[in-house]
């Protein structure tokens, strides 16, 4: 198949390994930054990792704040307390130890600190054009790939909504730090619906209309690391060869997704997480089961490589038989973490289905979603997984 004219390419520098954040110091050296912005995860405040990464920060020399008033799925209001603490501070860089929210956050006070304005301004694609603060990420959990896409999600609390914010190449962290060692306090539910949403998003990205075969490979390779290895990262966060392989395969996806788009399951989950206060990686581990029944007649060949990454048997099974290994396969995946069977379970109510479903139609989801989707079908499927 002849593709349209597509591109890749990362703008992050990636450094990882077990105690890759001790190379902080000569990261911070090659910024030149005196004053440093500091976006941490609450639970860290604490932490010997954290402590660390702060004596790292007086050893330089820094002048820093700490913000830590961080909610998951961030909202605009946290966005606006942080800006304001890192304007008092005039920082010149802004350094994110923590999961995919606390990156996010660090990443809207990065674009607005530059650009002026407020984070709902930027919503959408390409709407800022002013490097934003230098961001340094040390991601503490293995989900949202935050450190290295092009997206950041921040909640209009007016609206009740996430924004996307987008930009290939003046979103992600200038410097990303994978460091297996940070991911040893995050709980088992944390990492199992972070790790899903790192599953989703190499899932999605792969059968995106938008794929190319640079994509394909990276996101093909993500989804061999994380369905092999969320398991025993769940049921033991000190295992640091699993862990490393979470952090790795999470960056792979996001490092794709945000040049491809991704797809239904994300949609779904947009407008179900913010309705219903759900996490986003529950969200998305919800929706996935259904989601990929549906696609799977869009993509049968590419379903076959799935299955195939996730460690199925395929030989001698026809193209279609291949193609239901890999929907048998992201099932039991689900299950096996005991993610919940039926969106009833979490509060879903069948009276909000026709308005989750205008939304995700209007959403625009179809350019990247592989099967054309309309609004009755994506009431089917919110049916289907209540």
């Amino acid at each position: 198949m002849l593709l349209d004219q597509s591109s890749f390419f990362c703008p992050t520098r990636i450094v990882m390994g077990a105690g890759s954040t001790g190379q902080l110091r000569s990261i911070l050296d090659g910024f030149a930054a005196t004053r440093v912005f500091l976006a941490v995860d609450q639970a860290l405040l604490e932490s010997p990792f954290l402590a660390d990464v702060l004596a790292t920060l007086r050893a330089v020399g820094a002048v820093f704040e700490i913000f830590s008033e961080i909610e998951p799925d961030p909202h605009d209001t946290s966005v606006e307390q942080a800006l304001a603490l890192c304007g008092r501070l005039k920082a010149e860089l802004i350094l994110a130890v923590g999961g995919g929210s606390t990156i996010d956050v660090a990443k809207a006070v990065a674009i607005v600190s530059t650009n002026g304005g407020r984070i709902h301004d930027y919503e959408g694609i390409e709407k800022f054009s002013t490097a934003p603060l230098p961001l340094i990420a040390v991601p503490t959990t293995a989900g949202t790939g935050s450190e290295v896409s092009g997206s950041c999600v921040i909640t209009d609390t007016a609206r009740g909504l996430k924004m996307s914010i987008r930009h290939a190449s003046l979103n992600p962290a200038r410097v990303a730090i994978l460091d297996p060692l940070a991911l040893r306090t995050v709980p088992p539910h944390v990492a199992c619906h972070s790790g899903l949403d790192a599953f989703v998003h190499a899932f999605e990205s792969y059968i995106s209309r938008n794929a190319n075969p640079l994509t394909d490979a990276v996101n093909l390779h993500a989804m061999r690391l994380i369905s092999a290895s969320i398991g025993p990262m769940v049921a033991n966060p000190e295992n640091a060869e699993a862990a490393l392989d979470m952090l790795a395969g999470s960056a792979l996806a996001g490092i794709a997704f945000g040049q491809t788009g991704l797809g239904n399951v994300h949609c779904m989950a947009r407008f179900l997480g913010a309705k219903y206060h759900l996490s986003h990686g529950l969200s998305n581990a919800l929706c996935l089961p259904v989601v990929a029944r549906f696609n799977m007649i869009a993509s049968p060949e590419k379903y076959a490589e799935i299955a195939r990454a996730m460690g199925c048997a395929v030989e001698g099974l026809s193209r279609m038989e291949a193609a239901e290994a890999a929907v048998a396969a992201i099932s039991r995946l689900c299950a096996d973490l005991g993610i919940p069977t039926h969106l009833a379970e979490v509060g879903v109510r069948e009276e909000h289905i026709p308005e989750l479903a205008d939304l995700c139609l209007g959403a625009g989801y179809n350019r990247w979603n592989p099967r054309t989707t309309s609004k009755r079908e994506f009431e089917e499927l919110f049916r289907q997984a209540l």
